[in-house]
């Protein structure tokens, strides 16, 4: 069963930092079945996002490894999550929300 983690980060990543480690644990992420993510996967790819680290901007989300989503980027994501229509994405889009208006960046682990 390939699945994405989503957790929310306690503070906010720091420049250099690398974020390597598969720790979903660490985030008390959420799940969702790559059934629901892949579908999106070209919509995503318009939206900023780090990949592993504040010094490595990318476009969409690092499918494999690990993504860093800045608060900044969450509106443009929740909006693909609405379009998307699926119940299933609706867990993803409620942590979005809340680390938004809390302002924290979310990480994502990759199949």
């Amino acid at each position: 069963m390939a699945k994405h983690e989503f957790g929310m980060m306690e503070r906010a990543p720091l420049p250099g930092e690398q974020y390597d480690d598969y720790e979903p644990e660490k985030y008390c992420c959420i799940s969702v079945h790559d059934d629901y993510i892949e579908p999106i996967l070209l919509r995503l790819n318009s939206i900023d996002f780090f990949w592993h680290s504040l010094d490595m901007p990318g476009k969409g989300i690092n499918y494999t490894g690990i993504t860093l989503i800045p608060p900044s980027s969450m509106e443009a994501m929740r909006q693909v999550l609405t379009q998307a229509g699926a119940p299933e994405l609706l867990p993803l889009y409620r942590l979005l929300a809340e680390a938004r208006a809390k302002n924290k960046y979310v990480i994502h682990f990759g199949i």
